[in-house]
């Protein structure tokens, strides 16, 4: 039996659904009854992220938090934040669930250092809010590996780039204008390239940068799939999952 999984979705809808598929192509599935069970609660109205981290836009700890409850209540027993930016917010909805809410940052920082064991640098490409509250310097700390943020104007490119994903008004100009700004990280020293917003995977691939990509989609789906079909699943208790210091 396996543990199912909360979504606190809608940020945005194209990420959840990403998530979604993501989760249905990790999980060894060979018929229905095999798959895991999700539970999403797909909530567009939750405030946008970015203006309330950088001051001057609505707080979306409340709707946030009003979300990870409805999927707790509806039998989830782990809960996952498919939205980078909305991990600013983690130790709010963490603090008003039981069950654990896993943190992409430290997902995606604990993959890196499997993956890439001395990894010295790492480029990302994420909202000018998550770069902005440090979440992944953060969660990249404990492993000495230094992350590298694209200049005022490459940050205006991949801003731009995610909010045309969510309005399905991707360009290939403004693709191609994105993937120079990965490039550049490269050859300032960055040995693998965060997809930092869980928009970003839906354009750019490994092929554009040229460099190992670390998808935080996918890592986030990796890791849920992990903790709901481990053995023991729906039997042994999680513990919460530990925040940022």
């Amino acid at each position: 039996m396996h543990r199912t999984i909360g979504v606190v979705g809608g940020m945005g809808p194209w990420a959840t659904l990403d998530f979604f598929e993501k989760v249905l192509r990790l999980t060894p599935a060979r018929r229905d009854q095999e798959h895991v069970r999700l539970i999403i609660d797909n909530n567009p109205t939750v405030p946008d992220r970015g203006p309330a981290i950088l001051g001057h836009g609505e707080d979306p700890t409340p709707a946030l938090v009003a979300t990870a409850r409805n999927v707790e209540a509806a039998g989830a027993d782990l809960i996952a934040i498919p939205c980078n930016t909305a991990h600013a917010f983690y130790d709010a909805v963490q603090g008003a669930v039981r069950v654990p809410v896993l943190h992409i940052m430290n997902e995606v920082a604990r993959a890196a250092a499997d993956r890439f064991p001395g990894l010295a640098r790492v480029g990302l490409l994420a909202t000018r809010a998550t770069v902005a509250a440090g979440l992944y310097q953060r969660a990249f700390q404990p492993h000495e590996t230094e992350v590298l943020a694209p200049d005022t104007r490459g940050q205006e490119v991949i801003d731009r780039l995610i909010y045309a994903i969510k309005a399905q008004q991707v360009d290939e100009r403004l693709r191609q204008e994105a993937v120079a700004v990965g490039r550049r990280l490269a050859r300032e020293g960055a040995q693998a390239v965060i997809l930092g917003c869980t928009e970003l995977p839906l354009v750019l691939g490994e092929t554009d940068l040229g460099l190992p990509l670390l998808d935080s989609n996918l890592i986030l789906a990796e890791t849920a799939v992990r903790l709901a079909t481990s053995p023991g699943a729906g039997q042994v208790p999680l513990a919460p999952s530990g925040a940022l210091g």
